[in-house]
């Protein structure tokens, strides 16, 4: 996997990341499931050009939904929380 863009799939913009964001400098991202710590903390420092401090990972079930009779699941993936060095930062959607 020597591609970072395919290690990070999507971030994760919710209230509980936000809060992360402003008080613990953590980004969290949706990443490859076969992604490892150290592949997904190159690839955030080579495509943000931040210093990385640490990476939690992860890995989330998928719900179970129901439709009517229809009964599905949504699929797994892996999440990773990345923590910044101080005074590093990532702007996703700054004055938007």
């Amino acid at each position: 996997m020597n591609n970072y863009y395919n290690q990070i799939i999507r971030p994760l913009v919710t209230e509980k990341t936000t809060n992360q964001k402003e008080l613990n400098n953590q980004f969290s991202f949706e990443v490859n499931p076969r992604a490892n710590r150290v592949e997904i903390k190159k690839a955030i420092e080579k495509i943000f050009s931040v210093r990385v401090a640490g990476v939690r990972t992860m890995h989330v079930k998928g719900k179970v939904k129901q439709r009517g009779r229809i009964v599905g699941k949504r699929k797994d993936w892996k999440k990773a929380v990345v923590t910044l060095m101080p005074g590093e930062r990532i702007d996703f959607f700054e004055g938007v």
